[in-house]
């Protein structure tokens, strides 16, 4: 098992808004990239992030090269972004 963890600034104001994307590309994403087996959205109080999961580290990674992560999430994304999301991909023993 492997987890895809994106951290996000996004202000209060916007988050709104990117539950929206998360909320629209949740079961996609779910359905159609390889090795997914699940995701969820965590709110903090200074960011946003959202947790996936894959069988592998592999299929973690190729998502991020994936067009559903980049013509339509990050697209969707871009506009209410306050930086650079941080990337991270975990396995578990």
């Amino acid at each position: 098992m492997a987890y895809l963890e994106i951290t996000l600034k996004v202000n209060d104001a916007d988050r709104p808004a990117g539950a929206a994307v998360y909320q629209r590309y949740k079961q996609p994403f779910l359905d159609t990239v390889p090795g997914a087996t699940s995701k969820e959205l965590l709110l903090r109080e200074d960011d946003v992030q959202v947790l996936h999961g894959f069988k592998t580290a592999a299929q973690a990674q190729a998502y991020l090269s994936s067009e559903l992560f980049t013509n339509d999430v990050v697209a969707g994304l871009s506009p209410i972004l306050q930086g650079d999301p941080e990337i991270r991909i975990y396995e578990t023993a």
